[in-house]
């Protein structure tokens, strides 16, 4: 399934990004130590020494427990994992010596009559097996360009217990057809739920290319690199687990990193305009502000009783931050006034996403678990903590859990709702009168993200629980053209688009 998805901005990506570095043996210590490798949580230790457990597998397990290292690190063919529980492993394949698998006794082929016209020692000096990889290699090299005029979309994917971010390609030839493929992915330990992509500088410059992630049973947020492949490990993890403890027959004891949320991660929102400022929602019932150079929580919210799973700040008002929960409620707070409480709107059911209006600094949509859209107006909020105020319209917009709302970032109005019900839809929510223009059945499942693209603004991307990427080209669709004509070709005018 797709979970979440995220755009990534034209020009950003470097056009062949970097890979990494083999991991070193204290890295994959570490790795096993806390746990990223194995994630059966159900061992158990006598041992009191402070130090996460890990669970020693049974002789019939080893080889799928090292199976797993190899897939995770990607580079497990020359690595040595000393002083570990998978020394007979490595100890075996040591034994085979099959690094030097293809290495040659004495300069003799054994299948030849000699050194004649027909061996050369390399494919370098083999003229037809030089020129076949030549040309393999130039193909390996387009696939792996990223042009600046092409779309890039990251995915956070789960199948058949793997968790990863894929990286996808959305490239259009100039006869207007266009292919989506996946250009890399990274594994990541843990099913993830939400992403923010950021450009903060993390690792010097001006700016980055990151994709943050929240994760499913973990309370850590992590932040990833998208110019590099094969990486193992993120560039920078916020909160998580300090230490866990764990004695026979005893609850494990379990210390957080300062700050660190205490259960799922369900929402993030990167500010823009502060572009180190990162809000988080979570399980735990808490919103945090993070301060993504420093990797340090700045600001934690306890004004929700239930879960928190969404977060989402203001695009002009850039220190107002809105946040939906699970108890039925939407709270705005503003952080040009901490001392104020906020303002906070019920709604009818658990919220599942949010989202401002773009167009406008004062509304913002709320979609719901029980299939409905809600509409609000900020100026009509009371000047008390709680607003009994009604919604600017209440749509009912599925049969079922609106998991994903997007606004059109071009043409105001258009709004794009996703649902379990297997539906997409297209409303114009002109003069808070809202009527479907448009809808969908895009064959990704039950829908769990959709996201309209900055760059080239009518392409929707879609995901759901078939786990395959849909990008819907609503330009093409006859009543959008009809109603926001004007805005289309206005973005096909622009330059890169």
């Amino acid at each position: 399934m797709i979970s979440a998805i995220s755009w990534v901005p034209r020009g950003v990506s470097k056009p062949v990004p970097s890979v990494a570095d083999p991991p070193t043996k204290e890295e994959i210590d570490e790795l096993i130590k806390t746990g990223a490798l194995e994630r059966s949580g159900d061992g158990e230790s006598e041992d009191g020494d402070g130090e996460m457990d890990v669970e020693i597998p049974k002789k019939g397990d080893q080889i799928s427990q090292a199976l797993e290292v190899a897939k995770a690190l990607g580079k497990a063919s020359k690595v040595t994992v000393s002083g570990t529980k998978f020394d007979d492993i490595t100890d075996g394949l040591r034994e085979l010596d099959m690094e030097h698998y293809d290495d040659e006794e004495d300069g003799i082929d054994p299948f030849s009559s000699g050194l004649g016209d027909l061996y050369y020692p390399s494919n370098d000096m083999d003229p037809y097996l030089k020129d076949k990889d030549d040309d393999e290699e130039s193909e390996d090299s387009d696939d792996m360009t990223i042009n600046p005029t092409d779309s890039v979309i990251v995915c956070a994917r789960n199948e058949d217990d793997v968790s990863q971010l894929e990286i996808w390609l959305y490239v259009e030839s100039e006869d207007g057809e266009s292919n989506v493929y996946v250009h890399h992915d990274v594994i990541i330990s843990s099913f993830p739920l939400c992403t923010a992509w950021l450009d903060c500088p993390l690792k010097g410059g001006d700016k980055g290319n990151f994709i943050a992630v929240g994760l499913m049973d973990e309370p850590s947020i992590e932040i990833w690199d998208l110019d590099i492949i094969d990486e193992v490990q993120p560039c920078v993890v916020l909160g998580g687990i300090a230490e866990m403890k764990k004695k026979k027959g005893k609850k494990a004891s379990i210390k957080y990193k300062e700050g660190s949320h205490r259960d799922s991660v369900l929402g993030l929102a990167w500010n823009k305009f502060y572009r180190n400022v990162l809000a988080s929602a979570s399980a735990d019932k808490q919103v945090k502000i993070w301060d993504v150079a420093t990797g340090k929580c700045t600001i934690t919210m306890e004004h929700h009783t239930d879960k928190v799973q969404a977060v989402a700040w203001n695009h002009f008002a850039h220190q107002v931050l809105l946040s939906g929960s699970f108890d039925h409620s939407v709270v705005l707070k503003d952080g040009r006034a901490s001392s104020h409480s906020g303002y906070k709107w019920t709604v009818t059911a658990d919220v599942e996403s949010l989202a401002w209006d773009p167009h406008t600094e004062h509304s913002f949509v709320v979609s719901l678990e029980d299939g409905t859209v809600k509409g609000f107006d900020i100026r009509a909020a009371t000047s008390s903590s709680t607003s009994e105020s009604k919604p600017s319209f209440t749509l009912h917009a599925h049969d079922k859990a609106v998991c994903a709302i997007s606004y059109n970032p071009s043409a105001p109005n258009l709004l794009a709702t996703g649902s379990t019900d297997k539906m997409v839809k297209l409303w114009d929510v002109s003069n808070n009168q809202p009527s479907c223009i448009s809808s969908r059945n895009p064959k990704a499942g039950a829908v769990f993200s959709v996201s309209f693209s900055e760059d080239n603004p009518f392409l929707l991307a879609i995901g759901g629980s078939k786990g395959t990427l849909e990008v819907w080209d609503t330009s093409y669709d006859a009543a959008v053209a009809q109603r926001f004509g004007s805005y289309i070709k206005k973005s096909r005018t622009t330059p890169g688009s």
